[in-house]
Formats: C-alpha cells, sequence, structure tokens
C-alpha cells in the first residue's frame, strides 16, 4: 500500500520551525517524514542549515512517525560515528528510523579540508562506509584500511531491529550499483520514462525493499504564486549532475541560477494552485510503482500547503 510522506527541508527552515512544521503533517495525516542532512543551503535566499540528527532526536521523540534521512559518510562524517547515531536512534525508536547513505556533495563536505573526490572514487568510498557501518551495526569490531581508516570500532548500543539503509539513486546506472547493498531505493522526481528504468534496473540487479520518491512541488491559491515560490526557492534545483555534486558554496548557485527563468524551474519542480492537478501527478508516480512518496513543498511557509493537502489530496489518493 502506497503511503505518503512529508520531506523536512533543513536547507530552507530553521530547525525550530521545522519541528513544528513535521508535527503539524502528522496531525494532518502524513504517514511518515524525511530530511535532508546538510551543513550548507543550496542558496543564499535559502538561508538555512541546521543539524539533521539533533532534529531528529527531536523529531521521532514529538512524534509517532517514521523518519529517515539522507546522509553520506566518509568525509564530513567518519563512518564508526555514523553507525553509532545510526544505532542510537534505531535503539530509542525502534523501527523508526531510517537512512539512505550517499556519496554526498561537494558543499557539504569540502569544509574539512579534504580533497573532493571524483564520482567514482566518492562510490567506491560510500561503498566502504556501508560495509564498516553495516558490520557495526550487527555487533562485529571493525578494522578496516581502504579510502576510510577505521581502527577498532565497536558499537557499543545496538539497535533492535537495525535500521535500515537504503540506497539513494538519482540515474539508472546508480540504481543498478546500490542494489548490491541496499535495504530500499530513493530517488526524485524525475521525467516517468527515467523512473520506469531505474526502478527496473534496481529491481533487475538484485535490489529489495521499497522504492520511495521524493517529489519537488510548489502550491498556492494561485498560480502565480505557486510559480514564484518555486523559481525564488528551488531555481537551482535545475543544475544536475555534476554540477549539483561539484559546487562549492551557495553563492556559486546563486551565479548559476541568475538566469533561470520560471518555466525552467517547471521541469523539477511540479507547480500548480489546482490541488486536483496534483494528486494526479502523485497517482501517476503511484503507478509507476513506488511504495512511498514524500511531498517536498519548496516553499519556506508549510503551513498552508499540509492543511490544504492533509484536507483535500491525501483522503482522495487513500479513497
Amino acid at each position: 500500500m502506497m503511503r505518503l510522506g512529508f520531506h523536512a527541508s533543513h536547507e530552507q527552515i530553521s530547525p525550530r520551525q521545522l519541528l513544528l512544521d513535521v508535527q503539524h503533517a502528522e496531525r494532518a495525516g502524513f504517514d511518515m517524514a524525511m530530511c535532508s542532512d546538510h551543513l550548507s543551503p543550496w542558496t543564499t535566499s535559502q538561508g538555512h542549515s541546521g543539524y539533521t540528527w539533533s532534529w531528529l532526536g527531536a523529531a521521532l521523540a514529538t512524534t509517532d512517525l517514521d523518519l529517515g534521512c539522507v546522509s553520506a559518510p566518509g568525509q564530513r562524517y567518519h563512518p564508526a560515528v555514523h553507525a553509532q547515531k545510526i544505532a542510537t536512534l534505531g535503539q530509542m525508536f525502534p523501527g523508526r528510523f531510517w537512512v539512505a547513505l550517499g556519496s554526498g556533495e561537494d558543499m557539504n563536505e569540502h569544509v574539512t579540508g579534504d580533497r573532493w573526490p571524483v564520482k567514482e572514487v566518492r562510490t567506491r568510498r560510500l561503498e566502504e562506509c556501508v560495509d564498516v557501518i553495516r558490520r557495526l551495526l550487527e555487533g562485529e569490531e571493525v578494522t578496516h584500511d581502504g579510502l576510510v581508516t577505521v581502527d577498532r570500532a565497536r558499537i557499543w548500543e545496538r539497535a533492535d531491529p537495525v535500521p535500515l539503509l537504503v540506497g539513494p539513486a538519482a540515474s539508472v546506472e546508480s540504481a543498478a550499483r546500490v542494489a548490491r547493498w541496499a535495504d530500499g531505493l530513493v530517488t526524485l522526481n524525475q521525467p516517468h520514462d527515467t523512473l520506469r528504468e531505474l526502478l527496473a534496473a534496481y529491481r533487475d540487479a538484485g535490489g529489495t525493499g521499497r522504492a520511495a520518491l521524493q517529489v519537488h512541488l510548489s502550491w498556492a491559491p494561485t498560480e502565480e504564486e505557486a510559480e514564484a515560490v518555486a523559481h525564488d526557492q528551488w531555481r537551482a534545483g535545475v543544475f544536475g549532475e555534476p554540477v549539483n555534486w561539484d559546487t562549492p558554496v551557495p553563492g556559486a548557485f546563486d551565479l548559476m541560477a541568475e538566469h533561470v527563468s520560471a518555466e525552467a524551474v517547471r521541469e523539477v519542480v511540479r507547480v500548480s494552485a489546482d490541488l486536483g492537478q496534483h494528486r494526479a501527478w502523485i497517482e501517476e508516480y503511484a503507478a509507476l510503482g513506488f511504495d512511498d512518496i514524500y511531498l517536498h513543498h519548496v516553499g519556506q511557509v508549510q503551513e498552508r500547503f499540509i492543511d490544504a493537502f492533509g484536507e483535500t489530496v491525501l483522503p482522495a489518493l487513500r479513497g
């Protein structure tokens, strides 16, 4: 059965407000939530970036929602530290927390001063980190010498069940590769043909678990306002790989996005004042085979979106 979730965007909203928003989303009928894990926002107009792991503890403690985040081990986070965070939340809130482990973006990782590796090296580093994290979560003492170094690490607080380690993938190639280790798949809204190929690649490569889709959308009472919100907040979202991987600071995204049109933003954000249209778009994504769909209203004010979708869109989809 398809589940509908709320995406909490730390790049756009303060952690204090975002905690109120996720609590509001639960009351409005959302089934679950997920969030980003950034050190930096994409653009200066977004202007926020709270520490995800502090926020997750508060959100799990003050809601009954399942929660997850997309996070990158290997540079900013050592895999043993990552495993300890995952295990602690998993122990405190059994069965309610998952994490999608990705290879990261330069904008969040360059602060260590270490060289930002090329994509293939980042992917191999991620795969080493996943192996280390999984072994630690299963109770092993781990020593590892490779693209990451681990010396006799052990996690003393264990989670039962072990939190799911989900594979994030934006391309068909990545989907097939994460299938080697992932307990599930999460991706972003793209053209339907691409999403079909991506899902098929994951399943054909042996990928198991639930398939989740994060949908960027903008809704407001008028079409003009919905478009303006999307253009103001998510015009840097038009830049795909490798630009989004390798650009180090928000100011650079600001400069690149200066001439991005509102029409171009509509290629990556579902923009409409019509709640029925949003419902139809979500139904189309569900028909592709996604089990979980997380809705990301790209505005910085979430209240109207949560209320409108909770009153109209979610009940209609479930009906």
